[in-house]
């Protein structure tokens, strides 16, 4: 018995030793995804629900993927293109039923990503027959870590699991549910690959990646600044200067137009918005 508290000891020592270095390296990896300005997203969920296959479907990663308890622990983050443009994908630890104080504290270098997303993909087994209290497990831990605000998907994965009512050979069919209340939600199948698409789509529209071009004018008050930070996105097509400052046309997306907008106090990129800039884009 004093053997095996020795050798239990021996695993608690070195799982905080590796937690703190994870800790570390997310530290540096998140100041380096701040200054890149993408779109953050963060796929959490109940253990086993399928995260990191999920995460391997979209980016084309090889993340450790397996059916057991904690089976992703260092928070695995690429980066994912779009259509429209491209964000920062992450994967997390999966949750569980009453997870400790000190385990959600010790976990709290990868629960971080969560908390600092921009958009939470939650993860749900659609075959589950306790989806429901599943969600609502996971609910419950973003709220103890500060993420319960963050705007969520769910996806439904794992459809390959629920064949068709009508006993139709098959399982059902991927869709898009888009409720006028509660949260928007993708079906799909992350092993077979079926309707990643439709969470693309998702993805696109509500972190406005949507694409928008235009003629920008930069009066010499924000010529500089302003001008070196889209060409840093890349996203000057055309320019000319003169004395009234530098004529720019632009193709970027609307999430980094919305950015640097507010950025700039709104002028001189209001005239490619849909709408006026406000601070809760930066959010």
């Amino acid at each position: 018995l004093e053997t095996d508290r020795r050798l239990l000891q021996k695993r608690v020592d070195q799982l905080q030793k590796r937690l703190e270095k994870v800790e570390v390296q997310q530290t540096q990896m998140r100041r380096a995804r701040v200054r890149s300005e993408m779109p953050r997203v963060a796929l959490v969920g109940y253990t086993n629900a399928g995260k990191s296959t999920l995460f391997n479907a979209l980016t084309g990663s090889d993340a450790y993927a397996a059916d057991k308890l904690f089976a992703t622990l260092d928070p695995t983050v690429r980066r994912l293109n779009l259509a429209g443009g491209s964000i920062m994908l992450s994967d997390t630890v999966g949750f569980v039923r009453d997870l400790p104080h000190e385990l959600v504290a010790a976990f709290r270098s990868t629960l971080s990503e969560a908390r600092e997303a921009d958009l939470l993909l939650h993860v749900i087994d659609a075959a589950d027959p306790l989806r429901e209290d599943r969600i609502a497990q996971v609910d419950s831990v973003l709220q103890e870590i500060g993420a319960g605000d963050i705007p969520q998907v769910l996806v439904y994965n794992k459809i390959d699991r629920i064949p068709r009512v009508s006993g139709e050979e098959g399982y059902i069919e991927p869709r898009h549910d888009q409720p006028n209340e509660g949260r928007e939600r993708v079906w799909l199948s992350a092993r077979d690959g079926i309707g990643l698409e439709l969470l693309e789509d998702a993805l696109t529209r509500r972190l406005s990646l949507e694409r928008i071009q235009g003629a920008v004018h930069l009066p010499p008050a924000h010529s500089e600044r302003l001008r070196s930070r889209l060409h840093a996105l890349g996203a000057v097509r055309a320019e000319t200067h003169d004395e009234h400052g530098w004529h720019l046309q632009v193709d970027l997306s609307l999430a980094d137009a919305r950015r640097l907008a507010v950025q700039a106090g709104g002028a001189p990129l209001d005239a490619l918005l849909p709408e006026a800039p406000r601070e809760e884009w930066m959010a």
